[in-house]
């Protein structure tokens, strides 16, 4: 199997390396082009992919074209190897290409080329200072071709990211790049909108972004505006409410409905004028919520009290759910009802993993230092391949032995030892550290010594590039954590080649081969030579966990006295396994966490595209008789009485009542029916549409727009639930995802029922308002999100599933029924 992996590399590299001496025969005569006919270049290419020639077509000529920009340009020359990384990254392959070996500049190849089609194409980095650097670095030479580029900052505003996503080619962080789409599927006017699609995307430090900080959903949240008080209060004037009087109630269908009596109580308790403008939204949801938690929710029959929390119990099993919520803000009611504790959170207003927000790409390629050990990974997640890139000289680095010590505290001492026998002699150690808190402890015994070193630790991300590019001048001691100063070059300084290059020195074995990879390639960039050695202990953490106490009593039985290191190649292979255990499990928990989100992420494209499709009509007619169609069948269908064997026409009528229509059901069959009570509901619509003149449709499509957002809110907080409850069902021997498949299904399906009612509701209900005034309660709420990268639990359990890349490229839909089948 290895040796196929490797003829699969050969051959790859073998295919490259033809083209890239395609691009070199064309060298010359781009050499021999005026700046305005190289320039010209881009515009003949644009008109004969117009004319049907591809991408890969024009490739050698665009390269070439690229190759001698950047050399008129920044005054640099891409090398072959560089000219292979960028063939890699156009096909949408991982391209692995070690430290130093320019993978800034081979980007510019497969951008340009891509840019060539007027789709938009993005860069997605590490950090503002990187995105920043690299947009200004290589921009001149896209500049010289025509071409525009724009690069995105966390603080930027509105009008100047929707610029930098204009432009042609666009860099930024991947976080910028996850929130600006979560951001675009929030807003109420399509020109609010910043992106503009999906296309084609590199991720520079692809292992760290796909992989690493997979685990970690990007967030929007805000605070809830639904203080615990209110749902209180609620609680309190429900109980005025008289059954039959004020309200009538379905059980079937679980619905209840104000009656006239009910709604004039309601504003008078409230002190509103009108119950149904558009601004009471939350006070009409709320009353209702108060009341269906009074006539539907039983205490020690649906839901028990415990330890002062409301735990649900399944009808069907009569077991209890912990972790399990009610949905839509029906909980907290319950709660209040019940006097216990309020549990109060902020609202999820928006979330996707970078694993699925990268997958939406037509085309997705990453670079970095070290790929291949994931190569599982990339295959099953995002379905790209790994390509292994030889460097432009040969490594002459001296990786050494791992040198293990029994304890801690004799591995520290051996450390400091060894970075000043280094320093004395001039060479530039690198330390690298897997926590701030060794780092530190580092500093503090170099400090006694009088070893004059910088700390850095990610934290400030210019200083830190600042410091790492110093890192190879003679005496210079950088302690760094494994991950600070990525993406930025170690040049060596005057004279350090001939004190052995640069030295890195590992503390401590990381949970990933990769990362430890990572650093070692700090180290013999460009051909330079260098060194690599890790100090350990068997108190370290990876040892510790996995084989440590084996090891120890091994150290103990050969009786090694204390100071005295172990160096032996088949310790360093125990060690290299615990790092694969370790990077089984994570891996594990990973596709865990990708596999539900997968589920999420369907329902995410189906609200997302229906809001789109809302955003862009200017009269809902269509849309609204689908509505409406959706509705009236499932009041028609709950009306059958199976005992009687026909239709229930007064609770037909009484459920019409809700919508402030009142009428006898005249109809016999299902279809005279259904069609009867369509007829009233759009004579009402059309009723309201005149009372509301050409200001309706602007005020329906934020109604619309309201309801759907409150609802996919509330689904998404019972979303994290049921992310919880399923995780114990394994113990039931239970596929926790599949559990979760069949319930986020039947909450979606909940969902649209809910959506669909409540805007049939609205719409039969709506008061005159003047449009602005709803715009502006549409837009107040996100005036105070929050926009998070935070850390995640998932169930840990493998999954031998395939991934494939979703382009999510359907077709938006007025119906979210049609696009969303839910299997019962």
């Amino acid at each position: 199997m290895l040796f196929g992996l490797i003829d699969k590399n050969k051959s790859l590299l073998k295919k490259y390396s033809k083209i890239a001496n395609k691009i070199n025969e064309l060298e010359e005569s781009m050499k021999s082009l005026s700046d305005t006919e190289l320039s010209g270049k881009t515009l003949e290419f644009k008109n004969r992919l117009k004319q049907g020639e591809s991408l890969d077509d024009i490739l050698p000529e665009a390269f070439a074209v690229v190759r001698e920009a950047s050399r008129r340009t920044i005054g640099m020359r891409h090398f072959d190897v560089q000219l292979m990384g960028g063939i890699a990254l156009h096909e949408g392959k991982i391209t692995e290409m070690k430290t130093g070996e320019g993978k800034t500049l081979v980007a510019t190849l497969p951008i340009y080329l891509n840019a060539l089609t007027g789709k938009n194409v993005h860069l997605a980095t590490h950090n503002d200072y990187l995105a920043k650097r690299d947009a200004n670095w290589m921009g001149p030479v896209y500049e010289y071709l025509g071409l525009s580029v724009g690069y995105i900052q966390a603080n930027m505003d509105k009008e100047d990211r929707k610029k930098a996503y204009q432009a042609d080619i666009t860099y930024g962080t991947a976080n910028e790049f996850g929130f600006d789409y979560l951001r675009d599927n929030l807003v109420y006017e399509i020109s609010d909108k910043v992106q503009r699609g999906h296309y084609f995307t590199i991720v520079d430090e692809a292992d760290s972004i796909l992989i690493d900080e997979a685990r970690t959903p990007l967030i929007i949240s805000g605070p809830s505006d639904t203080p615990s008080e209110l749902y209180r209060r609620f609680a309190s004037l429900a109980k005025r409410f008289i059954i039959e009087k004020d309200y009538t109630i379905d059980e079937k269908q679980k619905t209840l409905a104000l009656t006239e009596e009910g709604i004039s109580k309601a504003e008078k308790l409230l002190s509103v004028d009108n119950l149904y403008d558009p601004s009471n939204i939350k006070y009409l949801f709320h009353l209702l919520n108060a009341l269906k938690a009074i006539n539907f929710f039983k205490r020690d029959k649906d839901y028990i009290i415990s330890d002062g929390e409301v735990v649900i119990v399944d009808e069907f099993t009569g077991r209890l759910l912990p972790g399990r919520r009610y949905s839509e803000g029906l909980h907290q009611a319950i709660e209040a009802k019940e006097g216990v504790k309020i549990k109060e959170e902020s609202v999820t207003f928006a979330t996707i993993t970078f694993q699925n927000y990268f997958r939406m790409y037509e085309k997705l390629s990453g670079m970095t230092g070290t790929a291949k050990t994931e190569e599982d990974e990339f295959k099953a997640i995002y379905n790209t391949e790994v390509v292994v890139i030889p460097t432009n000289e040969p490594v002459i680095r001296e990786d050494k032995n791992d040198l293990i010590f029994k304890t801690e505290k004799e591995k520290y001492q051996s450390i400091i030892d060894e970075i000043v026998k280094r320093n004395q002699k001039g060479q530039p150690v690198l330390v690298g550290t897997t926590s701030i808190e060794n780092s530190e402890t580092i500093s503090e015994m170099l400090k006694k010594r009088g070893i004059k070193h910088e700390v850095l630790n990610a934290k400030y991300h210019e200083r830190e590039a600042e410091i790492i590019a110093q890192a190879g001048e003679r005496n210079a001691v950088t302690i760094a954590t494994n991950m600070a100063g990525r993406g930025t070059d170690i040049k060596l300084g005057e004279g350090v080649k001939e004190l052995g290059g640069l030295f890195v020195l590992g503390t401590e074995r990381h949970e990933s081969r990769r990362i430890d990879n990572q650093l070692i390639g700090r180290s013999g960039r460009q051909g330079d030579p260098g060194e690599s050695r890790f100090i350990i202990s068997f108190e370290d953490d990876v040892l510790r966990l996995f084989g440590g106490e084996r090891m120890k009593n091994m150290m103990t039985a050969l009786k090694i006295e204390e100071g005295q290191p172990i160096e032996h190649k088949m310790l360093s292979k125990v060690i290299r396994d615990a790092q694969k255990k370790i990077e089984g499990i994570h891996f594990s928990i990973r596709k865990r966490l990708y596999e539900f989100d997968s589920v999420m992420d369907k329902q995410r494209t189906v609200i997302y595209n229906h809001r789109d499709w809302i955003l862009e009509q200017g009269n809902y007619d269509d849309h609204i008789k689908d509505i409406f169609m959706d509705v009236v069948e499932r009041i028609v269908e709950f009306s059958f009485d199976e005992v009687e064997e026909k239709y229930d026409k007064s609770s037909i009528s009484e459920k019409l009542k809700q919508y402030l229509i009142i009428s006898d059901i005249k109809g016999n069959t299902r279809e005279e029916i259904e069609n009867e009570i369509f007829d009233l509901l759009w004579k009402r619509y059309q009723y309201k549409k005149e009372e509301f003149g050409e200001d309706f449709n602007k005020v329906a499509k934020f109604v619309m727009l309201r309801i759907i957002d409150e609802k996919w809110r509330y689904h998404l907080d019972s979303i994290e639930a049921l992310k919880e409850a399923v995780g114990l069902r394994s113990y039931g021997q239970k596929d926790p995802v599949m559990e979760f498949k069949k319930e986020s299904y039947l909450l979606f399906d909940q969902m649209v029922d809910s959506i669909y009612d409540e805007i049939v509701n609205y719409l039969m209900r709506i008061a005159r308002v003047v449009p602005e005034k709803e715009e502006r309660e549409a837009k107040k709420i996100y005036a105070s999100l929050n926009f998070v990268h935070n850390n995640v639990s998932v169930v840990d359990e493998t999954n031998n599933g395939e991934g494939s890349k979703n382009n999510n490229k359907s077709k938006q839909s007025n119906k979210i029924k049609k696009r969303y089948k839910v299997k019962r």
